[in-house]
């Protein structure tokens, strides 16, 4: 399976900020949409990822000051990415391998979607549960 059959089943839209927004604010826009991360934009570009992970780190150093911040000062700047025909099981290693739990889907120039390691995970146990549903079935017939 591939992350265009995920982005397909999930949707493409992607949440994100600009980098001068105040930190309080993509706390409260990761609060209201019950997600982990935005992505950090500029005039359709890239400029960083904002993760709970970042907030916590950002709060820890200087407290509920950090709220104040921009966005910008508090983001991971080095994104990864994949592409909509990079299989489920690739994206799963990228992430685990970098400790990351969120990776911007982009094709050529243009960000197409965004997957998280729990829409992974969803795919990944609906793709079993068809498995075991098929293997129920023939055995059933056999």
């Amino acid at each position: 399976m591939t992350v265009r059959a995920i982005l397909d089943s999930k949707g493409h839209e992607v949440a994100s900020v600009s980098p001068g927004d105040r930190l309080s604010e993509a706390v409260k826009m990761l609060a209201e949409r019950r997600i982990g991360a935005v992505l950090v934009m500029k005039d359709g570009r890239i400029e960083g990822i904002l993760s709970e992970r970042d907030i916590v780190r950002a709060i820890a150093a200087g407290g509920a000051g950090a709220l104040d911040q921009p966005v910008s000062e508090v983001m991971t700047r080095k994104v990864v990415n994949c592409r909509e025909a990079d299989t489920v099981a690739a994206i799963m290693e990228r992430m685990t391998a970098g400790k990351f739990r969120h990776l911007p889907v982009i094709e050529g120039e243009r960000l197409v979607g965004l997957v998280s390691i729990g829409d992974v995970v969803k795919w990944r146990v609906m793709e079993y549960e068809r498995e075991q549903e098929a293997l129920r079935d023939y055995i059933k017939s056999a």
